[in-house]
């Protein structure tokens, strides 16, 4: 009993000196990534108008093996489409997914450094479309697409 009281009182005082640290301002954030918020690519309502944004001067994506999309063939909701999408171009640094059909193209973007360029999560679809997904390395752009169909709309449908 003794030394289930002993550790409550070790981790009280623990969480109260970061308490303190933080209140105190000592504790804080060294790099705010979300600085780096490529805004105007989410708020683009086309596809090749997203990527410009997005890349910049990348030019236009090509077909690559290379790039694969996971993602079901039938999904039962739109609100919640499981999508994997990898690369495996060598120095691939970004990795984007978009839809063309969605009211904004761009889904998701995840930056690479000394990681395997690897993403996986769950998109929004409106209806039936292709999940594309753009990697960028060396200064081009790598994609691959996969249909899925939608049975219920998930972007206000």
């Amino acid at each position: 009993m003794k030394s289930n009281r002993r550790v409550f009182l070790k981790g009280s005082m623990a969480a109260s000196a970061v308490g303190l640290a933080v209140g105190a301002g000592l504790l804080t954030p060294r790099a705010v990534l979300a600085a780096t918020w490529p805004e105007k690519a989410y708020n683009t309502k086309g596809f090749d108008e997203s990527l410009s944004d997005l890349f910049g001067s990348a030019g236009a994506p090509t077909e690559s093996k290379d790039v694969t999309v996971k993602a079901p063939d039938i999904a039962e909701n739109g609100a919640v489409v499981p999508v994997t999408i990898e690369s495996a171009v060598a120095g691939t640094d970004n990795i984007a997914i978009l839809v063309k059909g969605n009211p904004t193209p761009l889904v998701a973007n995840f930056k690479f450094v000394g990681a395997q360029p690897f993403a996986s999560t769950r998109i929004r679809m409106g209806k039936t479309d292709n999940v594309i997904g753009v990697a960028h390395a060396g200064g081009k752009l790598y994609m691959a697409e996969k249909q899925v169909k939608v049975t219920i709309g998930g972007c206000g449908g």
